[in-house]
């Protein structure tokens, strides 16, 4: 008869989540997630299957928060656009304050499209970014709040490019007052002129 988990599944999860994003995959050795989880080494393998199992896993949980949580903030209110500006606002004070750097860019640096499984998962994600953003433009230009003729998807690619190189430049060091900068300097390029 198998025993019970003597471990929260998603409180290990949440601190693997931690370590891949501090030190990617190569460099999060099994030992230190097993400290970081605070669980033994069986119990890693028996819930995960091994450390490729977790880091999957950990990535796929860590880009769906991170566009829902970008989505709920762009739902909190206000018109559009300017519901889109204080999402991106409160992306870039995320980003600041979790200078650790992002997992799903991380993932990308990392692996490129190198593992299948991994591309699918910061595929999806981005799909699923960029599709919330299209709707968001959509609804400001239906409002009179961008130019009527925006390139849509254009204006989405560029803000989740944006929005990566916030993340980036968080691991580099940027503060959360030049993150603030961009997050402003990616709004300002969708108003009319």
């Amino acid at each position: 008869m198998a025993r019970p988990k003597a471990f929260d599944r998603d409180t290990a999860l949440q601190r693997a989540i931690a370590l891949f994003r501090d030190k990617g995959y190569a460099g999060a050795s099994t030992d230190d997630l097993l400290g970081a989880m605070g669980i033994g080494r069986q119990s890693m393998y028996d819930t995960f299957g091994d450390k490729r199992g977790l880091y999957l896993a950990a990535l796929e949980r860590y880009n769906s928060d991170s566009v829902a949580e970008f989505v709920r903030d762009m739902e909190a209110g206000g018109t559009p656009l300017r519901a889109l500006e204080a999402a991106l606002h409160g992306f870039a004070r995320r980003a600041g304050a979790g200078c650790e750097g992002c997992m799903g860019v991380g993932a990308v640096l990392e692996f490129g499209q190198s593992d299948p499984d991994v591309a699918a998962l910061t595929g999806a994600s981005s799909r699923s970014q960029l599709a919330a953003l299209e709707r968001q433009l959509c609804s400001a230009a239906a409002a009179g709040e961008v130019a009527a003729d925006l390139n849509v998807q254009a204006a989405a690619g560029f803000i989740a490019s944006s929005m990566a190189g916030m993340r980036v430049s968080a691991r580099a060091g940027a503060g959360t007052p030049a993150l603030e900068q961009m997050a402003r300097f990616t709004a300002l390029a969708l108003r009319p002129a």
